[in-house]
């Protein structure tokens, strides 16, 4: 896990009040000191991932699946960032498209944006 994304977790313990401000500024302080690189690399990681909200981080973690995949691996890509088993997902899938054909609009759409591994 870069220092991006646990900082995003960091921010993101803090707004639901699990940390204080004090024990969320010493982890932030540890993570960042904890890098071993250079300080410069080691701040522009940290300034890059504190200005980016946690979502649009995730969102861009979201690939496609070239291993767990049936159709066009969405399921299997999206279903671990999501916490999910990929049968899971695929289930909704399958129950969304029922339901108006809203499934296969999503999935199609989501074979479009997201991008493979």
């Amino acid at each position: 896990m870069s220092i991006s994304e646990e900082l995003g977790k960091l921010g993101e313990l803090h707004e639901r009040g699990v940390l204080t401000d004090e024990e969320f500024a010493r982890a932030k302080s540890r993570l960042i000191g904890a890098d071993g690189g250079s300080g410069a690399s080691a701040s522009a990681s940290a300034s890059t991932g504190s200005t980016r909200p946690p979502f649009v981080t995730g969102f861009n973690a979201l690939r496609r699946s070239t291993t767990d995949r049936w159709l066009g691996g969405v399921c299997g890509g999206i279903a671990p960032a999501l916490g999910l088993e990929s049968w899971v997902l695929r289930l909704l899938i399958a129950v969304l498209t029922l339901f108006g054909g809203f499934g296969v609009i999503v999935y199609l759409l989501l074979w479009i944006f997201v991008p493979s591994e």
